[in-house]
């Protein structure tokens, strides 16, 4: 087709009758989308994308599929955070010892110490959940963890 040739005419009625049909319901859908959304939101980069926080799953009701599944969102996100802020403090160990070595021990201390307490962290959070952990496994996990910290003291102490 040329630039400025016109389509073929249709000459079916159903098909006429579809399209306006079509234009009756997505035309002011279109216009308000244009006109009155994109104008007002807020334009931001992907990486720079902000959820809003949402209830955890102890706050939803155990009838609340859709609350389920914001905690379970919630959950993943903060999981995958958590795990990127680990695989950074990794990495800044490692730097160290690759550019400090013969003096690693000593230097990248510090760097070592941050690192094994926050792995501990992730690990109380979420170590041993499997591959399919969702919000509710995590919850119950804290809470059988509170409940035999207070008979039996802290976790930390016994596992050193």
């Amino acid at each position: 087709m040329v630039q400025g040739d016109q389509p073929p005419h249709d000459d079916n009625l159903f098909r006429a009758f579809a399209n306006a049909l079509y234009a009756t319901v997505d035309a002011p859908v279109t216009w308000f989308r244009e006109k009155v959304v994109e104008p007002n939101q807020k334009k931001y980069p992907w990486y720079h994308r902000q959820f809003r926080r949402v209830p955890t799953i102890d706050q939803c009701y155990s009838d609340d599929p859709v609350c389920d599944f914001e905690a379970n969102s919630q959950f993943k996100r903060d999981r995958a955070v958590d795990s990127e802020i680990l695989n950074i403090l990794r990495m800044r160990y490692e730097d160290c010892m690759m550019y400090e070595t013969p003096d690693h021990l000593t230097v990248c201390k510090p760097l070592w110490e941050k690192y094994k307490d926050a792995e501990e962290a992730w690990f109380i959070k979420y170590g041993d959940l499997g591959a399919y952990a969702d919000a509710r496994k995590a919850y119950m996990k804290q809470k059988h963890r509170i409940i035999w910290e207070k008979r039996h003291g802290p976790l930390s102490d016994q596992t050193k």
